[in-house]
């Protein structure tokens, strides 16, 4: 997906979520689909925020070692498209629609900007 396409893309996913009606905020929803978007959430591997965590805890030549998640609320928007795409041994296939993960972008984005208030 080129920059430009993603850059219209995001505009356009953007300007749907603030115009929608529904019972759910766009907080809510956004937080629903970062917490559990198909089985298991982003927040399991990248924190509660998007900051990044630590997965899991192992020994490997006599000293621990840990596996980590990277921060994804730093990353901009074609990066974040970009590493659902790529193919991981530890990160599981979503098959999340673009405006789902506008929603997911959404939701870190703005818990980051919330945080530096």
């Amino acid at each position: 997906m080129k920059f430009g396409s993603i850059f219209m893309t995001s505009s356009l996913l953007f300007s749907a979520i603030y115009a929608e009606q529904s019972f759910i905020s766009t907080d809510e929803y956004a937080k629903m689909l970062y917490k559990n978007p198909r089985g298991i959430g982003c927040d399991k591997c990248h924190g509660s925020h998007g900051q990044g965590a630590i997965i899991y805890t192992y020994m490997e030549d006599g000293k621990f070692t840990d596996l980590t998640a990277p921060p994804i609320n730093n990353l901009p928007l074609n990066v974040f498209y970009q590493a659902f795409n790529k193919k991981s041994n530890l990160m599981p296939e979503y098959f999340l629609t673009d405006k789902e993960k506008a929603y997911i972008y959404y939701y870190i984005t703005k818990k980051r900007k919330d945080e530096k208030k």
